[in-house]
């Protein structure tokens, strides 16, 4: 382009970050990567990468999630951009300009770390020590972008499988808000809800116990919540977010990391 110098402005990268959640073991989980490769390297981070040339940022994070814990072409996964992350100094390597995304999974496999992944696996939000990079500020604006949507959206269904009881949709509220809530008003306001589920005909499922079968459902057409599920204050049950990140020279720590 005549007029243009291209040399006028520092270059500077851009990557995906990628917080990966999924409620199983009686608790919210996150995937995360054990970092094979300087800076940072034996810290968790979340999976993430750089975006190449020819790539946009939706198709490297799905690159990305793929490469370093196997999770590709994964039923049900459910992944949307969440933020951009641009501050100067958030890389000690150079200016990276970080897209991170949020994303969903519902009775996910167990991953295996590849290519700058020494390592993956699902770990309890709860507790969570310092991650590499930003990547504690990224989580935590996942866990709060997550918890806001499923007052006001039909979110709640992504961590469910195709087919669900009323309980364990209860659970993906009561783990993602870290609240208990009541089962009787909580069935009135979901099956209130115009398109938020579909009972399936004849489907039940044993749940434990005594007691007869529990009736199945599915997702309903519905994107949006009239009226919304709105969560109560937070208690003292809520997982807290994650610490401060670590220097790229310390030391990891495995405390509060085992799911």
């Amino acid at each position: 382009m005549e007029g243009y110098d291209k040399y006028a402005f520092e270059p500077f990268a851009v990557t995906v970050d990628l917080a990966v959640f999924t409620v199983r073991a009686g608790g919210l989980q996150v995937l995360l990567i054990e970092r094979g490769q300087e800076p940072y390297a034996g810290h968790w981070a979340l999976p993430g990468g750089f975006v190449l040339p020819e790539e946009s940022a939706g198709t490297a994070a799905r690159r990305e999630l793929a490469e370093e814990t196997g999770l590709s072409d994964v039923s049900g996964l459910h992944l949307e951009q969440l933020r951009t992350y641009s501050e100067p100094d958030r890389d000690p390597r150079m200016r990276v300009v970080s897209v991170a995304y949020t994303a969903l999974l519902p009775d996910p496999p167990e991953p295996r770390g590849g290519g700058d992944a020494a390592s993956a696996r699902w770990l309890a939000y709860a507790g969570l020590g310092p991650l590499a990079f930003d990547h504690d500020r990224i989580l935590a604006d996942a866990h709060e972008r997550v918890g806001a949507k499923l007052e006001y959206t039909c979110l709640a269904t992504a961590f469910c499988p195709p087919e669900f009881t009323l309980g364990e949709l209860q659970q993906v509220y009561e783990t993602v808000w870290g609240t208990a809530l009541d089962r009787p008003n909580f069935r009135r306001k979901v099956l209130a809800t115009p398109g938020f589920v579909e009972q399936i005909p004849g489907a039940a499922r044993l749940t434990g116990g005594r007691g007869k079968p529990a009736a199945l459902y599915r997702a309903g057409d519905a994107t949006a919540l009239h009226p919304p599920l709105l969560r109560p204050a937070a208690g003292p049950g809520r997982p807290p977010s994650p610490s401060p990140s670590p220097s790229p020279s310390s030391n990891p720590s495995p405390e509060g990391r085992s799911s």
